[in-house]
């Protein structure tokens, strides 16, 4: 059980907790910094309030232990600040920056403030002041590239404190005095070393350890590593590790000397496994990345892992599941090793592998909610067990945590600007994972991002049946977000592509995109006619369930706009079409809606009749919430026609039909036909591109 995706228990995702602080050396530096918290800015001197948050900046190398200082700073003064720690990451491990709006986005969600799928990185940064705007909050963003990133995201109170960090002076943020960091004194240096490598052999020759912080210039990264090779090898003294770091010469820096010396000393498939964790998307790593990465077991390579995190070359992340981070001071040096030492096209099948198994994973994850289907559970029972999930909790659970890394995947497999099978289908089931755990209003920020990197590619690569379902998805998730006009203009572009690359489904389908998209912005006339050249697209190729659904759009437009005996004209058409596929539910609630469309024309009896036969074909449908809602209307035809003892008795009978379900007003509430305030897009098919899926006419499993 143990190479399974997750234990047969699923997951917790608990609070970190830390155990003894790690923390070592730095006096001075945190010194300082709690003293230019209370400095007195500019602005105060000039007697004005400051109209900002107070930024401190650590400055130093990777490998410095500037991000360990800021959160001991942080740890520090955290009861200052009793909304807490937002913690953001500015850069990609490849030192790729951060765009603005993604980082707001994250500390949104971190305030339990998420915005609007789709918003505007202006929008995004306004909407991240506002919610600091009362609180006293510590924002710490890490590995800023730009100054216009950090000033982008700084609240507009004194009250917050930001801290960051980045390699150097960031000029353009006022009143900001960089905390520049060089090596660890030589006592702090010298700790470390013996809290990796054991007290024994630093105490028997303390004048070696020194050397070897000389030689390592008191650098907190390549100290770990050297305090982890001297671990793993116990009968190793101090002075030869000095020795064999001499002998290495002088080119480059500690740390790059340092990591060459460990690197060459590890197994080869230790050795290898490591270097192609440069793939590793956003450098987060579970033992299925691993195992993927180098083709070896899941058992594997998770031993591997734990032995590299005991040397240093990983970090160990506060998790659930077993998962990893590769320092980012590390990152260019496994680049540079692999692009000397690893073929490119050994390279490129790794890379495939990797996302071959996050493919299927994301499948599993998505199957695991559709037990309920024969055909699922048998393709369930096909799947290695390494790649199954015991229950659907294990599987959201999962889902969640890797979160970063899968859409790091997501944007790692276009990056080279192509769309090719493996990154349509990555694409395809990350996106139906998301809408099966959480739900297309849930993930809508994650969604728009995914069909963003899709759209992206297509324009650029010149795709136009991609870029029409792309703008499908993403029209779709505007009109979910009340961005009614937004979604239009999306569906009526997706229109052009799917004409322009000859796609009949992705045609009609945006044909009946822009009639609901005008329907719900009250232009009845011309959502009927988009529904009516959608519908003559469906009847072209014979596609008659579709062709049933666009009558009683038709015919909900015609309600809309009062033109009653146009709309019963539909809505009898959709009842034809349903009849003839067999459809009893479908038949049941198109009755319903013309007894509807019936009464709203002064026709009661007609109406009364109509809606008699709904109840009965509900009952054979074995449908009991439908007929509650029909009995509920007979019920109020009733009273009209001055029969209050038969309304009376249809009530009752609505009311035991739906002791167990909540009561409903309509059945076309429960239909998504004609009633008040339409939702765009309710009666629209939920399959193919649009729905959950990154590709345009094909259908692929």
């Amino acid at each position: 059980m143990t190479d399974q995706a997750v234990d047969t228990g699923g997951v917790r995702v608990s609070a970190h907790t830390s155990g003894r602080n790690q923390f070592l050396g730095r006096t001075r530096e945190l010194k300082e910094l709690r003293a230019d918290i209370e400095r007195a800015g500019l602005d105060t001197i000039a007697g004005r309030k400051a109209p900002r948050a107070r930024v401190l900046l650590i400055a130093g190398r990777p490998g410095s232990g500037r991000t360990a200082l800021a959160e001991e700073l942080a740890r520090q003064v955290a009861g200052r600040y009793p909304d807490g720690v937002l913690r953001a990451r500015l850069s990609e491990p490849d030192g790729t920056p951060v765009p603005v709006g993604r980082a707001a986005r994250a500390l949104l969600t971190a305030l339990d403030r998420p915005a609007p799928a789709g918003a505007a990185e202006d929008d995004l940064t306004a909407a991240l002041r506002e919610a600091l705007a009362d609180r006293r909050a510590l924002l710490l963003l890490d590995d800023a590239a730009e100054a216009e990133q950090v000033d982008a995201l700084l609240p507009d109170t004194p009250d917050c404190l930001a801290v960051a960090v980045s390699d150097g002076p960031l000029t353009g943020i006022s009143d900001v005095r960089p905390c520049t960091l060089g090596g660890l004194d030589t006592k702090s240096a010298v700790e470390l070393l013996a809290r990796r490598a054991g007290s024994v052999r630093i105490t028997v020759d303390p004048r070696a350890a020194e050397g070897l912080v000389e030689t390592c210039q008191g650098q907190p990264a390549a100290l770990t590593l050297a305090g982890g090779w001297l671990a793993a090898r116990p009968k190793a003294a101090v002075a030869d590790l000095a020795k064999q770091l001499h002998a290495e010469g002088e080119d480059g820096s500690p740390l790059r000397r340092v990591f060459g010396l460990v690197h060459a000393a590890l197994p080869a498939p230790a050795a290898r496994i490591l270097r192609l964790l440069s793939l590793a998307p956003a450098g987060l790593v579970d033992p299925h990345t691993a195992s993927a990465l180098a083709g070896c077991s899941v058992d594997g390579a998770h031993t591997t892992l734990d032995d590299l995190v005991a040397l240093g070359l990983l970090r160990s992340v506060a998790s659930p599941l077993p998962q990893y981070e590769v320092p980012a001071c590390l990152h260019p040096l496994l680049k540079a090793l692999t692009e000397t030492q690893d073929r490119p096209a050994e390279l490129q099948l790794a890379r495939a592998r990797m996302l071959e198994r996050t493919v299927r994973l994301l499948q599993s994850c998505r199957a695991i909610t559709e037990t309920d289907s024969p055909e699922t559970r048998h393709k369930l029972l096909g799947v290695p067990r390494a790649l199954r999930f015991p229950n659907p909790r294990a599987a959201a659970d999962w889902l969640s945590i890797r979160r970063p890394a899968l859409l790091a995947s997501a944007r790692a497999a276009v990056a080279d600007g192509e769309l090719d099978t493996l990154a349509r289908r990555l694409m395809s089931q990350l996106v139906r994972a998301m809408v099966a755990h959480f739900g297309t209003q849930a993930a809508a920020g994650d969604l728009y991002d995914v069909h963003g990197l899709v759209l992206d590619v297509a324009e650029r690569r010149r795709l136009p049946r991609e870029k029409a379902a792309a703008l499908l998805n993403l029209g779709d998730l505007d009109a979910r977000t009340g961005r009614t006009r937004d979604a239009l203009a999306r569906f009526r572009a997706a229109l052009d592509a799917g004409r322009e690359g000859n796609d009949p489904y992705a045609t009609g389908r945006a044909m009946e995109s822009v009639g609901g998209a005008h329907l719900e912005l009250g232009d009845f006339d011309r959502a009927a006619d988009w529904f009516g050249r959608a519908l003559a697209e469906r009847l072209a190729r014979g596609e008659r369930a579709d062709a049933a659904r666009l009558y009683a759009r038709g015919a909900e437009a015609a309600t809309y706009a009062g033109r009653y005996g146009e709309a019963q004209r539909g809505w009898r058409s959709a009842v034809a079409v349903h009849r003839k596929n067999g459809d009893i539910a479908g038949h049941a609630r198109a009755l319903s809606e013309l007894a509807r469309v019936q009464e709203y024309a002064g026709r009661p009896e007609d109406s009364l009749r109509t809606c008699q036969e709904a109840v009965e074909l509900a009952r054979r449908a074995d449908d009991p919430r439908l007929q509650g809602a029909l009995y509920l209307r007979l019920a109020d035809t009733l009273d009209r026609l001055g029969d209050p003892s038969s309304a009376e008795l249809h009530r009752g009978a609505a009311e035991r039909m739906l002791k167990e379900e909540p009561p409903c007003g309509s059945a076309a509430e429960e239909s998504g036909a004609a009633g008040p305030g339409p939702e765009v897009g309710a009666s629209q098919p939920d399959q193919g591109p649009n729905a959950c899926e990154i590709r345009s006419a094909s259908k692929e499993d």
